[in-house]
């Protein structure tokens, strides 16, 4: 597929009833890297009775990216949305009846959001849970919240972590309140700060077994000497 000598991919999503707000974005990419955004947000301005030729050699040359324009609408949606745009003639009139037959879409979007803005003030890691499992699922939600139409900064992603880890990083969170300018600090830095004091937290605690270990095997085998004594 081709138009004005730019190859336009074949895989292109297509708009169904489920994918609105993606195809939406991916669309107002398309329109903008084949220089006919204009189009769908001004449309063309009408030519006057005594236009000069100059007006009209424009009008000539904006009739052609609007062609342009509806033609990629028309490629990309289902036989179900073409028979909502199949009759206009303008890529504008085309654009907003797509977008008044998906507004509620955006009504969507907005009671999402307020789920996700809950869930996000509401998560805890839980007290087994490794720091990379938690920072996954603080991510996860993060990229949730921002495709409903709000990101997370990374100054409340990094206190919304330190605020809701379990108390055995306790220590951790403190030093790096106090060492640290929690306003520059990216969630990649907190990330492996907090996973070098997991790793150091673990690493104490196979100590600690092998100690204890260590020392109950003499008392382990007395007890055992004399369970033998009494057997006999």
């Amino acid at each position: 597929m081709f138009v004005s000598n730019d190859k336009i991919p074949t895989n292109l999503l297509i708009l169904d009833s489920k994918n609105y707000d993606k195809w939406h974005k991916q669309m107002k990419v398309l329109f903008g890297y084949q220089d006919v955004l204009d189009m769908i947000t001004d449309g063309i301005t009408p030519l006057g009775k005594e236009a000069t030729a100059a007006q009209q050699a424009k009008f000539k040359e904006d009739k052609k990216k609007d062609y342009k324009a509806l033609f990629l609408i028309h490629s990309c949606v289902d036989s179900d949305n073409f028979e909502k745009v199949g009759d206009c003639d303008s890529a504008k009139t085309a654009w907003g009846i797509l977008e008044k037959a998906y507004a509620g879409v955006d009504k969507a979007k907005v009671v999402r959001l307020q789920t996700h803005k809950r869930q996000f003030e509401l998560l805890q890691m839980e007290d087994k849970e490794m720091i990379n499992d938690y920072v996954t699922r603080v991510t996860r939600l993060g990229s949730q919240m921002k495709s409903c139409g709000e990101a997370v900064s990374e100054q409340n992603f990094v206190s919304k972590v330190l605020r809701s880890l379990t108390p055995r990083f306790d220590n951790i969170v403190v030093a790096l309140e106090e060492s640290k300018d929690l306003k520059t600090m990216t969630k990649d830095e907190l990330q492996s700060s907090l996973e070098a004091h997991e790793q150091r937290m673990d690493e104490r605690g196979n100590d600690k077994a092998k100690a204890k270990v260590a020392f109950a095997s003499p008392f382990q085998r007395e007890e055992q000497e004399i369970e033998r004594e009494i057997a006999f």
